[in-house]
């Protein structure tokens, strides 16, 4: 039997150009495209709430109206930047301070949670390996009665 496919064989100059090809491509569909520059929060100082905190790194002081850096070194900013009442981040309808209680209660309130979830995790398996062993007692006792019974 003779077989009727084809093998077709290109050139090793082809092969060269296709690889180059693609290489050429994915480098340029990978060139990064330079990100809009943000601009300092200082300059922000003056306008509104709204326009300060487009920047994620600013803070915003309502007395002072003043857009600024956020002191990241300090995880809180300190009363004399402005005042935790004052202060807005991220949204400016929520002032600093209740995003940290709110915060620490749902991260209470979940923490709570699995513990809860574990204590009952571990109650349950402690009923069912009762129960098990209830049941393999009670096999146990029907065994030994069949055999005295013989």
């Amino acid at each position: 039997m003779q077989s009727s496919a084809r093998v077709t064989m290109y050139s090793p100059s082809a092969f060269v150009f296709v690889l180059i090809s693609c290489g050429i491509i994915t480098v340029t569909a990978q060139a990064p495209t330079p990100a809009p520059a943000d601009t300092p929060c200082a300059l922000k100082s003056n306008t509104t709430c709204d326009e300060c905190l487009q920047n994620v790194t600013c803070l915003w002081c309502i007395t002072t109206k003043k857009c600024i850096e956020y002191p990241v070194k300090s995880i809180l900013p300190s009363n004399s930047v402005c005042p935790l009442n004052d202060a807005r981040w991220g949204l400016c309808w929520l002032n600093f301070q209740i995003l940290i209680i709110t915060v620490s209660v749902l991260a209470g309130i979940i923490i709570i949670a699995i513990l809860v979830c574990c204590f009952c995790c571990c109650k349950c398996e402690k009923i069912g390996r009762k129960r098990e062993d209830m049941q393999m007692e009670r096999q146990t006792r029907l065994r030994k009665d069949r055999q005295k019974a013989r």
